[in-house]
Order: structure tokens, then C-alpha cells, then sequence
């Protein structure tokens, strides 16, 4: 490659870019903004993420909190007009509501480690999970998405996304005591309804029958009541469609419609498995088989 070449002329990309830019707010919230933040969030409510060389005590953590909020008004002011109240009476609310999103994370993290064999602790629960980890995202957020917060919720939960592929939106109502198991490739819509006790494994869809921005005031995402167990890639669709209590929902079903509590959906497709006691199977006389 020649680097002597004459440089190339810019000047039709520039003007459109700048353009593009004074047409939009200069000082929105950035990813940098909502990572720095949330990461911050989960080191003062969680000593896990903490260098073990700083002490936890509560002078420290009183001044981290502090910090916190200096910086959460700074993020919000540039969007205050937006926003329904001032940033910092937004940032207030938050901080009040953060001991009962710290207790229900908790809830969450011992759910989590009480329902799988192959969690040692609470720590690794905490520290190692991803589905720990975007559900703690998705708390923070979803408590600016009830304050009316434009742009900032949204961009904490793509944060969470790209970490974990798990893909939670704020404007999702979570009960407590919620487990998702590996995670990877679950999707929960905007307006997605979640009972307490829920668990939920990898590849699930809560999900619209419908993307029309007309129906973006509505309902369009299923409600999943108490107790209610959904196996991995299982597709359920529909503002209209509820998910009764207690119910467990196998892999791969598709659901459209509400089901009745205590309900076991699976399909009903048939694998056939061949086998045989000892060695190889030879022919069909040599081999049992049975339908899973």
C-alpha cells in the first residue's frame, strides 16, 4: 500500500455529520456513562466486586453512595427537560428505593443458588452468574423507567445485553425471587408481566405477535403468573396471552394463548432412539427402542 497517496477528500460525509448532530441533543446519556454507573451501583451494594485490599465499612460506602448520586445528576441534567421531575429529585427517588432493590436482589441471588446443584455459593452466585448479573441491571434500570427517565434506561439494559446476551427491558414488570439458569438468547419484552417464584432457562421469547408502532401504547407481551417454570427456546407471544400459576412450559413449545394454572405444555413431536445393550446396533431385530 502506498501511504503517500493524496488523502482522501471528506467533505461530503462531514457537513451531513454535523448536520445529523446539531439535530439531536449533544449531551445525552452515553453506554460509557451507563456502564460506569451500574457497575458502580453493583460494587456499593454488593462487596463481591470489591478489591478485597479496600475495607467495606460504612463511612466508605456512605461516600461511594454519595459519589453516586453526584454522578446520576450529572448523567440526568442534560435530559432534565425530558423528564417529568428535576434530575435531582429523580436521583433522590432512586437512592430511597435502593435498599428494596438490594433486598430483592438478594432474594434473587439465593433463588438462583438454591435452585441449581451446580452453584457452590451465594458469592459465585453473585460474582460468576449472567443471569444474576442482567437481572441487577434490569432492577436499576426498570427504577428510571417508573421515574419516566428517557434514553438512559434503555441504554443500562443494552449494557447488560452485551455482556450476557440476555435481553431484559426496563419497562418489564419482575416479581421477585426471579431465576433465569445460563440465559443466553432470552428475550423480555417491553410490557412483559412476571410473577414471584419464576424461572426461566436459555433461548426463552416473551415476545409480541405484533411490532406495529401503533401498538406501542398496548399491551403486547405475555403475562407469566406465580410459580411458573419455562424450559429453554420455549416461544410465548401476546399481550392477550397468560401463563397460569404453577405451570411448567417444556423446550421449543410455541404458545400463542393463555393456559391454565398448573398447566404442563410440551410438544408432542416424537424422537425415536435406538439402542442396544451391549455394542453396536446391527439390524432392527438387535435393538430396542422407545419415544421420548
Amino acid at each position: 500500500m502506498n501511504y503517500d497517496e493524496e488523502t482522501p477528500d471528506f467533505s461530503a460525509i462531514v457537513p451531513i455529520i454535523v448536520q445529523k448532530a446539531t439535530e439531536f441533543h449533544s449531551t445525552l446519556p452515553t453506554r460509557n456513562d451507563a456502564r460506569t454507573f451500574a457497575e458502580g451501583i453493583l460494587q456499593a451494594l454488593f462487596p463481591h466486586f470489591i478489591s478485597a485490599q479496600r475495607e467495606c465499612c460504612e463511612e466508605t460506602t456512605e461516600v461511594q453512595f454519595k459519589t453516586l448520586y453526584n454522578q446520576l445528576v450529572g448523567i440526568l441534567a442534560p435530559i432534565e427537560s425530558q423528564m417529568q421531575h428535576k434530575a435531582t429529585v429523580v436521583a433522590q427517588n432512586f437512592f430511597r428505593r435502593l435498599a428494596a432493590i438490594h433486598d430483592m436482589l438478594w432474594l434473587d441471588a439465593e433463588t438462583i443458588y438454591q435452585g441449581d446443584p451446580a452453584a457452590e455459593s451465594i458469592e459465585e452466585v453473585i460474582l460468576a452468574y449472567p443471569g444474576f448479573w442482567a437481572t441487577a441491571v434490569y432492577r436499576i434500570a426498570h427504577a428510571f423507567y417508573e421515574q419516566g427517565v428517557p434514553l438512559f434506561p434503555r441504554i443500562l439494559s443494552e449494557y447488560a445485553h452485551s455482556s450476557t446476551g440476555i435481553d431484559i427491558h426496563p419497562g418489564a414488570s419482575i416479581g421477585e425471587r426471579f431465576c433465569i439458569d445460563h440465559g443466553t438468547g432470552i428475550v423480555i419484552g417491553e410490557t412483559t408481566t412476571i410473577g414471584n417464584n419464576v424461572k426461566i432457562y436459555q433461548g426463552v421469547t416473551l415476545g409480541a405477535l405484533s411490532v406495529k408502532k401503533s401498538l406501542a401504547e398496548t399491551k403486547r407481551h405475555p403475562t407469566i403468573e406465580d410459580n411458573v417454570v419455562i424450559y429453554s427456546n420455549a416461544t410465548i407471544l401476546g399481550g392477550q396471552t397468560v401463563i397460569g400459576e404453577g405451570s411448567v412450559i417444556g423446550g421449543n413449545v410455541w404458545l400463542t394463548r393463555s393456559i391454565p394454572a398448573f398447566s404442563l405444555v410440551y410438544n408432542t413431536s416424537q424422537i425415536r432412539v435406538q439402542s442396544a445393550e451391549h455394542g453396536y446396533v446391527t439390524s432392527a431385530t438387535e435393538a430396542w427402542d422407545y419415544v421420548i
